[in-house]
């Protein structure tokens, strides 16, 4: 349970496909979640929709509204997910109350940042089997981070929308999926995935070993 869940223990349950917010709504709430995934989308000028994010338990959404005091974008429950809202007018209240809740604020939004940066480096000059090799380790180390198992987890986000975000073809995402199985670095069944081999992803992605 994070600092924020279990300042205000406002507990609010989302079906799958149920919008949390929209972009350009008033900037209401915090949602930090308890469980369940979300993914977070914005309009592109041409009508494009182009997802920002996945978000999974132990990670907070809204904190991007604070500047301009309405949401940038739109969040959508993947699965049943269950989160605490916190009201977006108490925080400076809070804050008085609790200093090490800045600090904890601060944190959550520098971490928001690298992942910002960190996609646009995905983005960037890499092939499509390094982009997907780089979202499955990102995952995990995600997931491990907040104390779940960084091997075994499901992708609760379609095929599609993994394409969507990572600037690839859904056909291309299945077909990388079932060359990395193939090649015994995971295992699928339906949404669950089993990294089999994180050195030999991690190498597929040029990414360094975790600590």
């Amino acid at each position: 349970m994070t600092l924020l869940e279990s300042i205000v223990k406002r507990k609010e349950t989302y079906k799958r496909g149920q919008l949390l917010f929209r972009a350009g709504e008033r900037f209401d709430f915090i949602y930090a979640i308890r469980g369940g995934s979300v993914k977070t989308s914005v309009c592109t000028p041409d009508g494009r929709v182009q997802i920002t994010g996945f978000h999974i338990p132990g990670e907070v959404l809204g904190l991007s509204a604070l500047a301009l005091g309405q949401y940038s974008s739109e969040a959508r429950a993947l699965e049943t997910t269950s989160v605490c809202r916190v009201e977006a007018a108490r925080l400076d209240e809070l804050a008085q109350k609790i200093p090490s809740l800045q600090y904890q604020m601060m944190k959550i939004m520098s971490g928001q940042i690298r992942q910002d940066e960190e996609l646009m480096l995905l983005l960037g000059r890499r092939s499509a089997e390094e982009r997907l090799a780089e979202y499955l380790i990102g995952l995990s180390r995600r997931f491990a981070a907040r104390n779940f198992s960084p091997t075994q987890f499901n992708l609760s986000m379609s095929r599609g929308d993994i394409g969507n975000y990572l600037g690839i073809a859904e056909e291309t995402v299945c077909r990388i999926l079932t060359r990395f199985q193939n090649a015994g670095m995971i295992a699928t069944q339906r949404r669950h995935v089993s990294l089999i081999d994180l050195r030999q992803l991690e190498a597929v992605a040029r990414m360094k070993p975790a600590a």
